[in-house]
């Protein structure tokens, strides 16, 4: 039996300028604004907490229905509704702001100007740590096609947010592509802190008795424990590939599945999914990672970061 440490572990990890008391943080638009949850969680405990989506104007997002449940995870097509960034920084900013953790925003936009100048506005917030830029949106400009799919899409999404924003910088990469680690190298040639994968996984549902889809958009984003494997995948895949730090998100519900992401190579975490379960998953997970610290004699839980033993 391995010896526990008589020292409580240390949890910190960095992100870029942005220090974290633990590797936890929230998944964007699983998590609402924080507030939400703060009389089912501590939100201080948190490592950081990432709002739901915001874009520069406000968005009604799409029709119902836009949630179905699938096994082992479910399927949304919300749409980044939303009141717009500045609505954000009038109302919801001043609410949220000394929560007690790391407050990180997630972007959206339809063209790099358009993120770019979102990112301007909420670089007047101080509290705001961190942005997290979700690329996985259609380029009007190119007939649709997600930002996130292509090394050019990608990069001019990052370059344009980079010098409109002076603090950490996170790009969510979409794992709809052939070759995630081409994008991920793509995004911190121009200025990413970070990367964070997976986003959702393109699926879709049918009624079979109405013989019709069940979302609105007919195909949506798939999340929780089935997308799991495949997030450790392409971590693992990205953390070789690139020198910046990777969070890892994707099916989380426990402190084992978390362990599996800071193993294959994720300096954090996100938990997404799993928060409409179980209010209080976060800081069961930060609770096991200490646990896990201990069982194994490990003072720091950064020295576990890619720790996976692979044997081919």
């Amino acid at each position: 039996m391995e010896k526990n440490t008589a020292a409580a572990p240390f949890l910190g990890v960095e992100i870029g300028s942005l220090k974290m008391a633990n590797p936890v943080m929230t998944a964007s638009g699983t998590f609402g604004y924080g507030e939400e949850f703060a009389d089912l969680l501590d939100i201080a405990s948190l490592g950081a907490y990432i709002v739901k989506g915001t874009t520069l104007h406000p968005r009604q997002g799409n029709d119902y229905p836009r949630m179905a449940e699938t096994p082992s995870g479910m399927l949304n097509a919300v749409g980044l509704q939303n009141k717009g960034v500045d609505y954000f920084a009038s109302e919801i900013y001043p609410r949220i702001r000394r929560q007690g953790s790391n407050l990180i925003v997630n972007i959206s936009g339809n063209t790099p100007e358009e993120y770019a100048e979102a990112a301007r506005r909420l670089a007047a917030l101080d509290d705001v740590a961190a942005l997290e830029v979700n690329i996985s949106c259609p380029n009007v400009k190119q007939g649709g096609l997600a930002f996130g799919t292509t090394t050019d899409g990608a990069g001019s999404v990052t370059r344009a947010v980079r010098d409109a924003w002076p603090r950490t910088l996170i790009v969510k990469l979409s794992p709809n592509v052939t070759d995630i680690t081409e994008i991920a190298r793509a995004v911190e040639a121009e200025g990413a802190d970070s990367v964070s994968l997976i986003n959702t996984l393109m699926g879709m549902a049918v009624d079979v008795e109405r013989r019709r889809p069940c979302l609105s958009t007919v195909t949506g984003g798939l999340s929780g424990p089935a997308v799991r494997p495949v997030a450790v995948r392409m971590v693992w895949q990205t953390a070789k590939a690139v020198k910046i730090p990777v969070i890892g998100l994707g099916g989380i519900a426990s402190g084992r599945d978390a362990m599996e992401f800071i193993l294959a190579g994720a300096t954090a975490v996100q938990v997404g999914t799993a928060n409409f379960l179980n209010p209080a998953v976060c800081a069961e997970i930060i609770d096991y990672m200490a646990d896990y610290c201990r069982r194994h004699n490990v003072a720091s839980i950064a020295d576990l970061v890619g720790a996976l033993e692979v044997l081919v």
